[in-house]
Formats: structure tokens, C-alpha cells, sequence
């Protein structure tokens, strides 16, 4: 049985009891006033908080990101970014806020050629891109919200200046790098490690961070106007304001890397002045009475959608969800999608991707012949004229080497351990609003904090190539095909809900596996969510140092021996990590008034909260 704790108006399920079953049939958050769900627990309650006070989901979402920036440090940062997509119930319309933001203008492949690098640094200043989060959090409190400023950062100023309590998961990526902190980034050393390695448990507090977010906030209250100028006003203080100026300033300095050595920074004050969030449509694709909607191809998002055409060709409602046949077909046609998220995808405003070609029918029936009943050791992108560049393959991948320099994809690693992360939002509210968003970057253990600012800059740009002529080949100004993915889904043609998780190169996997439990087999959000989740490491990692693990396939231990069993006489490389230890899964639906939630156990952070 899960555990469920009612607190006033609020009903929480927070996790598996010792000895439960690989999957049961928990209940559903279910509330009719509004529901959110995120990967921690303080961070669901600033969104439950705006909620309550009369705010609609765009609020919600905006203070649910920034608490997180406070409680989960190591996963997410103020210097970060985020892709959101959301259904707007006034013009009954959905839309995609892309929150990447770009390399700098000096960012060239021959300036990195000529530092002596082949491959962009997993942290420091070099791989960072201009921060996007902020100014994709203002654009749509702007334009969708209610609130200010002021009443959307005050849960997180509470936080950064009051304390929320260390987690154990944060402590863990202080320690891995306490000596990095010490040695080189000393300003992260000044928040970190001011009083010693903090003890889980605690309250921590950021003050430099609460200070920063206070200057945005007067910076709004002392502009003239609407609402919609004080925000603005906000939006100008981080991008051409004090922060600017203060993370110009930083990066022009040197900082220890992944490289082993000191580079400064490429990120210049009038590299963010010039960036704008902007907004897009989805792309998506229909599946049963489903219609899947996901971000464009400077996302791997796209791999989602080329999956479930490829699994149109198989009736996964007669397989066991938990089985064998389930997981390899999946895996299979996951490999092929992922395959072709290598070779073809990019930012589009930079790069033609064949995107009505990957999508198509007849492009997913001639993939689909390739999967068979053994597990493929080979990469296997598609074929598409004037599409011929060969891709990096480098098989093999450093679990550790490079960790006590910062780097590390930010996902669970293949044998379990942890390395990093993201977090997600999702928030459903009673007027028919829904926002999913998945913020990432500016980890504690990318870059050097920014001395007075209280927050590290992003590594994205370690996502791009170094070598000419591939879609995600580094270009001046081009966003880096980032791993960030959103979802937000129709059924019998209404919108039904949104959901995502932390991951890395598995974001998709392990969505996809709990839509597909879900759509196929009638799971409910929590049921789908709890279900003995899998993923593989076939493809070129999207992470510093950029490498594969051929025929790799990850499952929990949950899933029953036998089952493992036949997936190692398939030929699938298994490795079996602790059961509840994939994932970081949480899901919204709307069904007439009634509105749903849920969030992942695993770890005991995730919380799903209604009313």
C-alpha cells in the first residue's frame, strides 16, 4: 500500500512502503480546484500556495520553478534553462516557450580548435549558453499569468533566506567536488562550504540568492505602468542589468574545467541583452485516441513522437506491461529513434531536420523492419537523401573519471549512481490551464557560483559537436539540441494532461514508457508512474565525454527474474539497478471537472498536491 497523508485541504502520496509490490494500483491525487506536481516536495506547495490564493497554472508554474532553483541546487539552477509547453484555456490553444538559451556570438568551433579542445567541456565557463529560465519564467507570467513578481518569487526568497532542509542527494554532489571547491571555484566554496560539507537534514540557507532575487523584485515594484512593464522590468534587471553585468564580468576570469585546465568564458553581458524566449508550435502525433504533443528538434522531443509511429505496427495492449516482450520492443524501437535524434536533429533555425520525413507513416514502416526478436548491438540511423554525414559513435563511458571536475550527465548513471539531475513541473488548474516545464541546469556542480549572485551558469552548450557539418555542430548564436523534453496530451481530441521527468538521454525513455502503460493499458497516472521502469544507454550520450554503451539496457530489479532472464537471451546487455531508482516521473489530467495527479515515489521528493 502507498502512503497517503491528508493535510487540510491537501492529499499527498509520498512514496512505496518497504516490501511493496513491483506495481499496485495506488490512488490518484483528485481534486476539482487545481492539482500540481513536482519533483519536490516544497516546490509542489509554493505552486498548491499561489493556487490557493486565487493565481491560475502559469503562476502556479512560474513559483514552482523558482522554489526549486532553491531546494534542488544540484539539479537546477537561476542560471539555467527551460522548455515549457502549455494549453492556454482562453484561446484554447497549445504552445511551446523555448527557454534554451544560445551560444554566445564568440562561440566558433576554430575558437575552441584554437584552446587545443576536440570536444566541449562538461563544466566551467566555457559550455555555458545564455541563461533562459528567467526570462522564459517572465514571458509567461507576462503573458498568461495574473500575479506579479513580487508574489511569485516570495515562497523562494523564503526558502534562500530562511533555510529548507539539505537533502541527502545534495550533499552527495558537494562532497564529490568539495575539493574542486576548494582549490578552484572558491565562491562556491563561500556558499557551500561555509560552515563545513553541510549535514542532510538541515536548513540551509543561500542568502547571496534571496539578496538576488529581492533586487528583480524591487527592480519590478520601482518600474512605472502595468503589471505587464514591472515584469518587464524584472526581465531587463537580469539581462541588462546588475546580473548581467555581474556574470559578464565573472566569466571573463579563468575556471578549472573538464579540459583539466583554467579557460574563461565565451558568455558576454550583451550575449543575454540581445536573447529573447520565444514561442512555437508543437509538433505531434496522433496514437489511438490520443495526440501527443511535444517541442520541436533543438529538443530530443521528436524521438517520443518517432517512437510511438514506429509502435503503431505493434499491439502492445496484448503484451504484458511489466514483461519482456513490452520491454524489448520498446527498447528496439527506442534505439532507432534515438539513432536518428543524432543524426538529424538541431536547431531549425540553423539546420533543414526532415521532420515531416521522421514523422511519416511510410518512413516508420520501413524503420520498423529492422526490429526483430534479438536486441541490436548496432547503431542504426535512417536514410534520407541529402542527409549523408556520418555521425560520432564513441562506445564506451567514463562513470566517474571526470565527476570531481563537475561534469556528469545529469541522470542516474547505467549501475545506479548518482550523478546529477533536472526537475519537472506539471500544474492543472480549475480553469482549464495546463503547463508542464522542465527546468535544468546551473547545477551547483556545473560552474563557479557568481560571486554576490548566489547561482552557477549552465553547461548546455557541452551538448553541441565540435566537428563541422552536423545539425548539432556548435554555431555562433544556435541553441545546442538539448535533452530538456515537455509533453502535454490531447485525448479524443481535448486536453488531457501533461507529464515529464528528470533524465538526461532518458527523459523520453522513461516518459514514454509510463504513456504507453498508461494509453495501452489502462494504468492509472500513479499505477504508470510506479510501474518497474527501464531504459537504454545505446546512443551517444548527449554528456560530456559523448559516449555510448552498445546494446545497454537498464531495468529495476523489480521487474520479475524471468523476465530478465528472457531479455538476456534476447542479447540486450542488462544491467539491473535497486528497484525504485529510475525516474522522477509526474503527471496532470483533466477528465470534465475532475482534475488528477501524481508524482514518483522514487526518492521520496516527488509530491502530487489537489484540491
Amino acid at each position: 500500500m502507498s502512503n497517503n497523508l491528508a493535510l487540510g485541504n491537501f492529499r499527498l502520496s509520498y512514496g512505496p512502503d518497504a516490501g511493496e509490490p513491483p506495481f499496485t494500483t495506488r490512488p490518484e491525487i483528485v481534486g476539482t480546484f487545481g492539482v500540481v506536481a513536482s519533483t519536490h516536495w516544497l516546490g509542489t506547495a509554493a505552486g498548491m500556495r499561489i493556487l490557493e490564493r486565487g493565481g491560475n497554472a502559469f503562476d502556479a508554474a512560474v513559483a514552482v520553478g523558482f522554489a526549486l532553483q532553491v531546494v534542488e541546487p544540484h539539479l537546477n539552477g537561476f542560471g539555467g534553462e527551460v522548455p515549457v509547453i502549455f494549453f492556454d484555456a482562453k484561446s484554447k490553444k497549445t504552445q511551446v516557450l523555448c527557454g534554451q538559451g544560445t551560444a554566445p556570438a564568440d562561440a566558433t568551433i576554430q575558437r575552441f580548435s584554437n584552446l587545443g579542445l576536440d570536444i566541449v567541456p562538461g563544466s566551467g565557463f566555457l559550455s555555458a549558453c545564455v541563461p533562459g529560465s528567467f526570462g522564459a519564467w517572465m514571458t509567461l507570467l507576462r503573458d498568461y499569468g495574473t500575479m506579479g513578481v513580487a508574489d511569485v518569487l516570495e515562497t523562494a526568497i523564503e526558502y534562500a533566506r530562511n533555510g529548507y532542509v539539505m537533502l541527502p542527494r545534495i550533499v552527495a554532489a558537494i562532497e564529490m567536488i568539495e575539493p574542486l571547491f576548494r582549490t578552484e571555484w572558491t565562491s562556491s566554496a563561500d556558499i557551500y562550504l561555509r560552515n563545513g560539507i553541510p549535514r542532510a537534514g538541515e536548513l540551509f540557507t543561500n542568502p547571496d540568492l534571496a539578496n538576488t532575487y529581492e533586487r528583480i523584485v524591487q527592480a519590478a515594484e520601482n518600474a512605472a505602468g502595468s503589471r505587464e512593464h514591472r515584469i518587464e522590468a524584472a526581465r531587463k534587471a537580469f539581462y541588462e542589468g546588475f546580473v548581467a553585468e555581474a556574470i559578464d564580468k565573472f566569466v571573463r576570469t579563468e575556471a578549472m574545467d573538464t579540459s583539466g585546465r583554467r579557460h574563461a568564458g565565451l558568455l558576454t553581458g550583451q550575449d543575454m541583452a540581445n536573447w529573447q524566449p520565444t514561442y512555437e508550435a508543437p509538433l505531434s502525433l496522433k496514437y489511438g485516441n490520443f495526440e501527443v504533443m511535444k517541442a520541436g528538434p533543438w529538443t530530443q522531443g521528436p524521438v517520443f513522437l518517432q517512437l510511438l509511429s514506429l509502435l503503431k505496427g505493434f499491439d502492445l495492449s496484448q503484451m504484458n506491461p511489466v514483461g519482456a516482450d513490452f520491454v524489448h520492443v520498446v527498447t528496439e524501437c527506442m534505439k532507432l529513434a534515438y539513432a536518428d535524434r543524432e543524426k538529424f536533429y538541431g536547431d531549425p533555425t540553423f539546420v533543414d531536420v526532415p521532420i515531416e520525413r521522421l514523422l511519416s507513416d511510410e518512413y516508420a514502416n520501413e524503420r520498423r523492419r529492422l526490429i526483430g526478436d534479438a536486441a541490436s548491438i548496432a547503431f542504426r540511423p535512417g536514410n534520407i537523401a541529402g542527409y549523408d554525414h556520418e555521425v560520432p559513435y564513441n562506445i564506451g563511458r567514463t562513470e566517474g573519471g571526470v565527476s570531481a571536475l563537475g561534469a556528469g550527465e545529469p541522470t542516474v548513471g547505467p549501475k545506479g549512481s548518482v550523478r546529477g539531475d533536472t526537475v519537472h513541473i506539471d500544474v492543472a488548474d480549475r480553469f482549464g490551464n495546463i503547463v508542464s516545464a522542465t527546468p535544468s541546469g546551473g547545477w551547483l556542480q556545473s560552474s563557479p557560483t557568481v560571486p554576490g549572485l548566489g547561482f552557477a551558469l549552465g553547461t548546455r552548450a557541452q551538448m553541441f559537436w565540435l566537428k563541422p557539418g552536423l545539425p548539432s555542430s556548435l554555431a555562433p548564436k544556435k541553441r545546442p539540441r538539448t535533452t530538456l523534453s515537455v509533453t502535454l496530451v490531447y485525448r479524443d481530441g481535448d486536453p488531457y494532461g501533461s507529464f515529464g521527468t528528470p533524465g538526461g538521454d532518458q527523459q523520453d525513455q522513461w516518459s514514454s514508457a509510463f504513456f504507453l502503460r498508461h494509453a495501452n493499458h489502462g494504468m492509472n497516472l500513479q499505477s504508470a508512474i510506479d510501474a518497474p521502469m527501464f531504459h537504454n544507454d545505446h546512443m551517444p550520450s548527449s554528456f560530456f565525454p559523448r559516449q555510448a554503451i552498445p546494446g545497454s539496457l537498464t531495468v529495476e530489479a523489480s521487474f520479475a527474474p524471468d523476465v530478465q532472464a528472457d531479455l538476456i537471451r534476447r542479447g540486450h546487455r542488462l544491467t539491473a539497478v535497486p528497484a525504485w531508482s529510475l525516474g522522477r516521473l509526474s503527471a496532470v489530467s483533466r477528465t470534465g471537472h475532475i482534475l488528477r495527479a501524481a508524482a514518483n515515489p522514487r526518492y521520496m521528493q516527488g509530491y502530487a498536491f489537489g484540491r
